[in-house]
């Protein structure tokens, strides 16, 4: 009796994978599938390299082999670590079936760059994308109110045997904050390791399900949890958001270049200047630079990253964030044109980035700090 390769990965299908559970075949983990007479090898990649989870593979795999293909059959099964350069987006460990992760960031507070992330959501969302939002923010939480989720709280669904965070949802976005789980008049004083363990459970004890965007609002500056996020996730890309003022810009440059530093080499997808003029309504063709003008678009010119948009200071973005109800949703004003306009700009970005570049990896950073006389 003679057997083909394919008849071995047909009897393979019924392996899964341990940690991500689903089939070895159906996750392109099974590899240089040989047959040879009466011997048959192949390679199984797993996220799991330990000594334990290697021989429950192989012997998963043999039992798969002798219950299809019956016992006649000698085995060489080799089992190697999947590498992070080989991972996909249903082979990673954190948070598999999400197919991009932007981060949208800030060198300085007060630039709109919660308004512009949940807007983002909720706009991809209207155009059928699965979105997901998380309010890293962690010590300015602001989405439960700009998605009218104040009063609600998460709660918990089992998933595989293990108790995890489910998401709430509005408009059509996904959303976790820490803002959820605090009193909205509670002060958050957490120094650094408190603020990244609740962006980690954010992150790994939350179940996400399939997306194909998560949105994560990072909080002003470059710190603690902008570290956690670049080592906890393989971030798509970045968006940073700036007002034309020198002031803004001085601190999203900063911005730019934590992303750029060689250590993390996360894709800046652009920059989005925010307030960029002020037009009354008394005097539709009048345009008022009121913090400057073009500060960001010639940034990102000097920069050499694309200028994703310029989006205007107006009022109903505003006042529709303060009532839970997102500019996005106000069909037929400016505030949806102009939003549009960026979210278009954005995705062709994001498509350049995915084309043009290889995926981004988790970032492996050892913090040492020096040491200093008492």
């Amino acid at each position: 009796m003679s057997i083909s390769t394919e008849s071995v990965i047909q009897a393979l299908s019924n392996v899964v994978e341990p940690d991500l559970k689903k089939s070895i075949t159906e996750l392109g983990l099974v590899h240089d599938v040989k047959v040879d007479g009466k011997k048959i090898h192949f390679v199984v990649k797993i996220t799991n390299p330990t000594m334990h989870a290697r021989k429950r593979m192989q012997e998963a795999c043999a039992f798969a082999i002798e219950r299809v293909l019956g016992r006649e059959w000698e085995l060489d099964v080799e089992i190697q670590a999947l590498q992070k350069e080989e991972q996909t987006v249903e082979t990673r460990r954190v948070l598999p079936g999400v197919k991009h992760i932007v981060a949208v960031a800030s060198g300085k507070g007060g630039v709109g760059k919660s308004t512009i992330s949940v807007n983002l959501a909720v706009g991809l969302a209207k155009r059928g994308f699965k979105v997901g939002l998380i309010d890293a923010d962690i010590y300015g939480p602001s989405a439960p109110t700009m998605l009218d989720l104040t009063h609600e709280r998460p709660t918990t669904v089992n998933v595989d045997g293990k108790d995890l965070i489910k998401p709430l949802e509005n408009h059509g976005v996904k959303v976790l904050s820490i803002g959820f789980f605090t009193d909205s008049s509670q002060a958050i004083v957490w120094r650094g390791p408190m603020a990244t363990k609740a962006l980690n459970q954010m992150v790994n004890d939350t179940h996400w399900g399939d997306l194909d965007y998560m949105i994560v609002d990072l909080p002003p500056g470059t710190g603690d949890v902008h570290l956690t996020l670049v080592q906890a996730v393989p971030l798509t890309g970045a968006i940073i958001v700036s007002t034309p003022q020198e002031v803004a810009l001085a601190d999203a440059r900063k911005g730019v270049a934590m992303f750029q530093l060689p250590t993390v080499n996360v894709p800046v997808l652009g920059i989005i200047e925010n307030m960029a003029w002020f037009t009354p309504a008394e005097l539709p063709d009048n345009k008022y630079y009121l913090f400057g003008k073009d500060g960001a678009a010639n940034l990102a010119e000097a920069l050499k990253v694309p200028l994703i948009g310029q989006l205007p200071l107006i009022q109903s973005i505003r006042e529709s964030g303060d009532v839970g109800r997102p500019a996005m949703l106000q069909e037929g004003t400016p505030s949806v044109e102009a939003f549009n306009a960026i979210i278009d700009k954005f995705l062709i970005e994001l498509d350049k980035r995915v084309k043009d570049k290889a995926p981004t990896q988790v970032v492996e950073v050892s913090m040492k700090y020096p040491e200093q006389d008492v």
